[in-house]
């Protein structure tokens, strides 16, 4: 009797094992987090920099048990910096891959591709570095981690004006120059509101096509009209060559600078050294006193250690503290509401405030946080080319918010080497 007990009593024993293996393994499914992300193509530089304090986040999570007790992995395409690319690699990250969340890659002309996707498959969105994006949208799951002010169209450029009307004599004229593309227009929009709010008389007001390689025509135009203000929108490539062609033409006005992206770039940095100085530019992050937040010199340290094997920018300033804050309130939210139910995710988020090594971040109706915070700084004192300089307090003085300023305008631009 013993042995016909036997066979069963071993074979019930062998299921239950499997089923407390499956039951097991179900439990430790990773939570999977997709975003398309520039890693090729002229947006690279800051998405692989993003990408690289994304995967900090998660193998530090990861490290101290993940997330509702699973892991996370990260699934990512490279978008090529191509907005056309952006919708088939979502479709692909949510009906193929089946991820439970979507991140979006860096930079307004790559987060607006993914918005009409993301919003017919019901998901949370958390945008990084989008300006405006879901002013035309009204999506109640969207969120954008840099704090762009309730209309960031606007408050974009209300730094920029509101330090050069501090000068004396009040200047009077300004000219406006952006690419013909989504940020620029946007960013030039919001100028144009500003500028005539206080007064300025909008002397020149031009767009060039993507793609513009000479910009001294353009500059000698500006010249021309002798603006008091010279506010330009553009990316990268483009802010380099504005600024070659500023310096060659030894353009002058009282204040040069505006939304000038690539200029936050160490690589950037690096390349255009001294001629840097007396811009005044927007920036998220840089290392005045003013912006001591409690972790994020920890944070810096780590990653400016990874910096360099992983082949990205080495200072790290512009987007990596907001791309690991991101995951922050990432993390906060799940844990908190113990779920990756998107309604739920997104209705907790809305209400929330997150402790992050950028500081407090809360969420306004519209998924931009109310209070902008977007930073105005002048280039000072810039020598040479060495990147290990901008690590220095006083190399990118804070003009703007109040709050956060370490010094004061220094003018007016000259614009010789």
């Amino acid at each position: 009797m013993q042995r016909s007990f036997a066979r069963p009593l071993a074979a019930l024993a062998t299921a239950l094992l499997l089923l407390a293996a499956t039951a097991a393994g179900a439990e430790e499914e990773p939570i999977a987090i997709g975003m398309g992300m520039a890693l090729t193509g002229p947006l690279a530089g800051t998405g692989k920099a993003s990408l690289l304090a994304t995967e900090m986040w998660i193998e530090e999570t990861n490290a101290k048990g993940g997330l509702l007790g699973r892991p996370v992995k990260l699934v990512f395409y490279d978008d090529q910096s191509n907005p056309a690319n952006v919708p088939g690699l979502y479709s692909k990250l949510i009906e193929v891959d089946k991820v439970d969340i979507v991140l979006s890659g860096y930079a307004t002309n790559m987060i607006a591709p993914a918005m009409p996707v993301v919003m017919q498959h019901g998901m949370m969105f958390l945008g990084l570095y989008g300006l405006a994006v879901n002013r035309e949208f009204h999506y109640d799951r969207y969120f954008h981690i840099v704090p762009a002010g309730d209309d960031p169209g606007l408050d974009f450029s209300r730094g920029f004006i509101e330090v050069a009307m501090g000068m004396e004599p009040k200047p009077r004229t300004i000219a406006l120059l952006g690419a013909d593309a989504e940020y620029p227009q946007t960013a030039l929009s919001g100028a144009r509101v500003n500028a005539r709010k206080h007064g300025l008389e909008i002397v020149y007001d031009q767009n060039y096509p993507p793609g513009t390689v000479d910009f001294a025509p353009i500059l000698r135009a500006v010249q021309a009209a002798k603006p008091d203000l010279v506010y330009v929108a553009s990316y990268p490539a483009d802010s380099v060559g504005v600024v070659h062609a500023v310096r060659e033409l030894g353009l002058k006005a009282r204040m040069f600078g505006g939304g000038l992206i690539g200029l936050q770039y160490a690589a950037l940095k690096q390349q255009l050294g001294a001629q840097l100085n007396g811009i005044v530019y927007f920036d998220t992050y840089v290392p005045e006193p003013t912006m001591d937040f409690p972790g994020i010199r920890e944070f810096l340290s780590r990653y400016q250690a990874k910096a360099a094997a992983a082949g990205v920018d080495p200072l790290g300033f512009y987007t990596p503290p907001y791309a690991y804050a991101r995951m922050e309130v990432l993390g906060a939210a799940v844990s908190a509401t113990k779920s990756l139910d998107q309604a739920a995710l997104a209705q907790y988020m809305h209400r929330a405030v997150f402790h992050t090594i950028v500081g407090d971040v809360k969420f306004g109706p519209s998924g931009e946080q109310p209070e902008p915070r977007t930073l105005w700084v002048q280039y000072r004192g810039v020598v040479g080319n060495d990147v290990d300089q901008f690590k220095e307090a006083g190399k990118q003085v804070i003009l703007f918010p109040p709050e956060y300023k370490s010094g004061d305008l220094h003018y007016p631009f000259g614009g010789g080497r």
